[in-house]
């Protein structure tokens, strides 16, 4: 992400929307990295390449805990 990282990205939505669910969605696969974004708030952390299935299940359970929390999509 030009600009922002996705480590950077997480600390500002955790501050303003600290219930939304997050998936790191990158191509950075080092243990440490998948570690660091799990321990900074994000919900799940897949890397590339990833399986179409799997983003898809993860992706209806985010918003599906978005459903039960009631929060809106908009994040900004």
């Amino acid at each position: 992400m030009p600009g922002l990282d996705g480590m950077e990205t997480l600390e500002r939505l955790r501050k303003r929307k600290p219930h939304l669910p997050v998936l790191f969605l990158t191509a950075r696969d080092a243990v440490a990295d998948r570690v660091a974004g799990l321990r900074a708030g994000a919900d799940d952390y897949v890397t590339k390449p990833f399986d179409l299935d799997e983003v898809t299940a993860l992706l209806t359970r985010c918003f599906a805990a978005l459903e039960w929390l009631r929060l809106p999509l908009n994040v900004f």
